[in-house]
């Protein structure tokens, strides 16, 4: 479970994240959505420590993520907006230097890579140097990177950016399956259709603040609205969040 409590961050006189508090359950698919530039990809680089927060905290399954960075961060795998694979490494060695920086045994790193590489469809280009890569195959080697530990909760930001249809189609299968082995994921979007193919429950952030936070159910009954595209928007519209 990864929550975040009253998280406030500001660049200058910029404030990107406003008292954010948030849930994401083990079990289930959490999407942050917003516009661009609405404060989610800040949020979730608090969330797994790469940013520290001005006010609030973030834990993930209970463990204070500033406190206890190393122990958090071993319960996380983390797609980043910016892959940052390492272009002269091959995809096999951007996911086994993350694998060891794990301490995961060679033998585990070797079989777990294999098996990473099957359901991702990574074997036509593992042994090829990363800086060549498609869009689609770095977030590819990206989130086998963030698989290859085998961690309960999951953080992805703007995962389908720049993927083709069967690449989206892969990605979302892969998603439901994490969820089904009772998984926490928590990915951020802009994209309405990526919310409601996946997620039960959306969390919709505006000018860096919470605006709604409930289930996809929920929030077109509150909204009156049939589509979550229609609800959004009204959210986004309205003086008052939905939870």
């Amino acid at each position: 479970m990864i929550e975040a409590a009253n998280l406030s961050k500001r660049f200058g006189a910029v404030e990107a994240v406003k008292d954010v508090s948030l849930v994401a359950r083990d079990g289930e698919i959490t999407g942050i959505l917003g516009a661009n530039g609405a404060g989610k990809s800040t949020c979730l680089r608090m969330l797994y420590g790469v940013l520290t927060p001005d006010n609030g905290t973030a834990r993930v399954d209970g463990m204070d993520i500033r406190g206890e960075t190393s122990k958090a961060r071993a319960r996380l795998g983390v797609l980043p907006h910016a892959t940052g694979l390492y272009g002269n490494l091959t995809a096999r060695e951007n996911i086994h230097y993350f694998g060891s920086l794990h301490g995961i045994s060679e033998e585990r790193l070797i079989s777990r890579t294999a098996e990473l590489a099957r359901v991702l469809d990574l074997d036509g280009f593992m042994d090829r140097r990363a800086k060549g890569f498609s869009q689609g195959q770095r977030i590819k080697t990206a989130l086998a990177r963030a698989l290859v530990h085998d961690p309960g909760n999951i953080v992805l930001d703007e995962p389908t950016n720049g993927l083709d249809v069967m690449a989206i189609r892969s990605l979302r299968e892969l998603l439901r399956a994490l969820r089904a082995e009772g998984r926490c994921v928590l990915f951020s979007s802009h994209v309405m259709q990526e919310v409601a193919a996946l997620c039960d429950r959306v969390v919709i952030i505006g000018h860096g603040r919470v605006l709604a936070d409930a289930t996809l159910e929920s929030l077109r009954e509150r909204s009156g609205k049939n589509s979550l595209e229609e609800a959004f928007l009204q959210v986004l519209g309205g003086t008052e969040g939905v939870s």
